[in-house]
């Protein structure tokens, strides 16, 4: 347990947490909307700090991170916790703090050197804050993540995009990439699924690529929900105009969690999806969740050649020096690469 940061003291000790978008006003011993953050007696405490409930050692492609040195491994962590309530989590027993105490999971205490330290053993380029929300571990992220810069490795989130601005900022120069999760653009679906907003998720998107925080989307596309053509459509015109470059996982949705009643995505749709994305200018686009062979490799936006070859989360190949493509030199966008 640590003192949060991001919260302002209130009358009769209650606070306010303006770390993410939430902004949850909390009286004297209760707990913000992700669940593990108290108030104790107008102090507010990350409860899971340094409670570890997942340390593994992945493919950078995994997260999914397809231009960020592609081939290399992340030493990815997770404390329980959420700020969202998506009823088709993949990973709710973690993210969902009721559901992780039900389950009698609590984590491993450890220390930010411990991940550091065994990052580098692993032989990883990077540490990863992923499987739960990170900006709900946001002081034990950022604990590492200093220490992390300091021994010459990299860090990137895999978030939900709801943090708020301050806090973005502050990590920012430590911060080296993300891949944020864009799951819808109507603000009704935000609200009704993930009881959340939409709005802050494309300024942080934004504010992210204006930091030079390298960034990657990802939207699952569930069917009925949000996998109209329309829909698709924003997102691809949304992303083509914050940046051509920002490649964009379209993943395949599998029943999870509450949400068992649904088929999977039709390929079909998958594959639309994909051409409204190279339609709309997008210059990067994977699909994800399913084998599909243009849907996982990279090809240079100029000449077409295939780039990087992947099978699954491996690179099997690579035909770029320097950031550019072997074939006619063209500046493939990315970091490592």
């Amino acid at each position: 347990m640590k003192e949060a940061l991001f919260y302002n003291k209130e009358e009769a000790h209650a606070v306010q947490c303006f770390l993410c978008s939430h902004g949850c006003k909390i009286a004297d011993g209760k707990q913000g909307i992700c669940g593990v953050r108290q108030n104790q007696g107008g102090i507010l405490y990350s409860l899971n700090y340094g409670k570890i409930i997942s340390a593994n050692v992945d493919p950078i492609e995994k997260k999914p991170l397809f231009h960020f040195f592609p081939g290399s491994l992340a030493y990815s962590i997770a404390s329980v916790g959420c700020n969202f309530k998506c009823d088709f989590c993949q990973n709710w027993q973690i993210s969902q703090a009721s559901e992780a105490k039900r389950l009698g999971i609590e984590g491993i205490e450890v220390s930010a050197k411990k991940v550091v330290d065994d990052a580098l053993s692993n032989n990883c380029r990077s540490i990863s804050y992923t499987y739960t929300e990170p900006a709900i571990f946001f002081e034990f992220a950022c604990d590492c993540a200093m220490l992390a810069k300091k021994k010459g490795l990299y860090n990137n989130f895999v978030t939900n995009g709801f943090m708020s601005r301050e806090p973005l900022q502050y990590i920012a120069p430590y911060l080296d990439a993300a891949n944020v999760d864009l799951k819808s653009f109507r603000d009704d679906f935000y609200r009704k699924v993930c009881k959340a907003k939409l709005e802050p998720v494309l300024e942080t998107i934004k504010l992210m690529k204006q930091l030079n925080i390298w960034v990657e989307v990802t939207t699952l596309i569930v069917p009925g929900r949000n996998d109209s053509s329309g829909e698709i459509a924003d997102i691809a015109t949304f992303l083509a105009s914050v940046d051509k470059n920002i490649p964009w996982h379209i993943s395949r949705f599998h029943p999870n969690y509450k949400v068992t009643g649904v088929e999977p995505t039709p390929l079909a749709k998958l594959e639309e999806a994909y051409t409204i994305g190279r339609e709309k200018g997008l210059k990067f686009i994977y699909i994800g969740n399913v084998y599909t062979e243009r849907g996982e490799n990279t090809y240079c936006p100029e000449c077409r050649k295939l780039v990087i070859k992947r099978e699954g989360y491996c690179v099997e190949s690579k035909n770029i020096k320097m950031g550019r493509c072997d074939y006619c030199n063209h500046k493939i966008a990315g970091v490592g690469l």
